[in-house]
């Protein structure tokens, strides 16, 4: 059976051109005696956009590999999947994040939620080594779980098996992630759908939960660092306890979606890894387009040019950019910079207004969240847009290499150089 190593991190890009750098990264945190997997991740929202196939991401990842001679494991994530579109990744795919938002809540056969409750009621008085306190479950509590989560749970079982009856046993890494939804799992949530999990017998390798707070999409956390602080350690907790109670993969670990520039919470994580020696899975691909723009602006007048007319565009189509993304980013719009505005800018000023450097005078996270979900309009520009990532591609990809070490895996480690 294939095992995903104890760190990991979801790379790639929605064009396909930064592996190479994202690997450099990868390859300098090595020096420092940190092994992390590379997971080239990519939704069917994201090719559905830009007219791209999983395919492409596959050959995107296999060249990077083979261009910079990569050893370790390295994976293609077949990244939001449900039944509907599986099997265009099947193929290509040796990693598959089972998405059930948009199963939770629908409710379950009778028959399934008494069965799921008979199955658990053993658990009436739960002690979760770690967690202070003694929770108390009744039967009532262990229904309203079931009727919320548990067909979410058996649709997750019937797609791993789809996959399953594809690929084999024991060929591909399993995620389910239920992150993009309203409300957070509660660690006893989290523990019954682990159970659930466990009876599906879903070999889950990474889960993906929803905490506390905001995860807008190339921005800092919103939320309450203690807060969230308590909902990591306590899911630790639960998933340790889980895979001692139900058999589940040794290595399962907490997967964290929107990862990307969260930098206000990478330590508290860092810190909770390696005090209870835990790993992680951080998908960061999507903040790679934003260091391509950046590269641009940075690459002379035309590609300047170029960036500030996909802003002005996409300043144009607001509604359409950002429908799909609703859950995920939190634009002021007043706070936008008008095109007239941008056009005055040089270089410098686009660089800075774009850039994750919290504190400085001209960072805009409102203009930054419009970039992120602006590559749509890049897309439309077709090869105009890919001859200058190729052309520019050495400044470009040393903004994406230093972004992805420097500002994420340096702080979410703690590494000094």
């Amino acid at each position: 059976m294939i095992n995903l190593d104890k760190y990991s991190i979801g790379i790639g890009d929605r064009f396909a051109h930064e592996g190479v750098a994202q690997l450099r990264a990868l390859e300098k945190a090595m020096k420092f005696g940190l092994d992390i997997v590379p997971v080239w991740n990519k939704s069917n929202r994201e090719h559905t956009i830009i007219h791209s196939t999983p395919a492409d991401n596959r050959n995107a990842a296999d060249n990077a590999i083979k261009k910079i001679n990569w050893k370790g494991q390295y994976f293609v994530d077949a990244d939001h999947i449900n039944i509907s579109n599986v099997d265009k990744f099947i193929d290509s795919s040796d990693f598959f994040t089972i998405d059930i938002a948009d199963y939770i809540g629908k409710k379950s056969d009778d028959s399934l939620i008494d069965q799921f409750i008979e199955r658990n009621i053993k658990y009436t008085t739960l002690k979760i080594p770690g967690i202070l306190e003694t929770f108390r479950i009744t039967k009532d509590n262990l229904r309203i779980i079931a009727e919320k989560y548990l067909f979410a749970v058996i649709e997750a079982g019937k797609i791993y098996r789809h996959i399953e009856n594809h690929k084999g046993f024991g060929n591909f890494i399993t995620e389910v992630s239920m992150d993009e939804v309203d409300e957070p799992q509660s660690p006893i949530e989290l523990f019954f759908i682990l159970s659930a999990c466990s009876f599906e017998k879903i070999p889950l390798q990474t889960i993906a939960p929803k905490f506390t707070g905001r995860f807008n999409k190339g921005v800092d956390y919103v939320g309450k660092l203690d807060q969230f602080s308590r909902e990591f350690e306590e899911n630790l907790m639960v998933i340790d306890f889980a895979i001692k109670e139900f058999g589940l993969p040794g290595n399962l670990k907490l997967s964290i979606h929107s990862g990307s520039d969260k930098f206000s919470i990478y330590p508290v994580m860092g810190q909770l890894i390696k005090k209870y020696n835990k790993g992680i899975h951080l998908k960061t691909a999507g903040t790679t387009w934003l260091e391509e723009v950046i590269g641009m602006a940075m690459a002379g007048e035309g590609p300047l040019d170029l960036a500030k007319s996909i802003y002005g565009i996409a300043l144009s189509r607001f509604d359409e950019l950002c429908g799909p993304y609703r859950a995920n980013i939190d634009i002021d719009q007043s706070a936008l910079p008008s095109l007239i505005e941008i056009q005055s800018w040089n270089s410098e000023k686009f660089v800075n207004t774009l850039r994750h450097i919290p504190g400085h005078p001209d960072y805009n996270p409102n203009f930054r969240q419009l970039m992120h979900v602006a590559f749509k309009i890049a897309a439309e520009y077709g090869t105009e847009f890919i001859s200058i990532l190729e052309k520019h591609s050495d400044v470009i990809g040393e903004q994406v290499s230093t972004n992805l070490f420097d500002r994420h895996i340096c702080r979410l480690f703690n590494l000094k150089e």
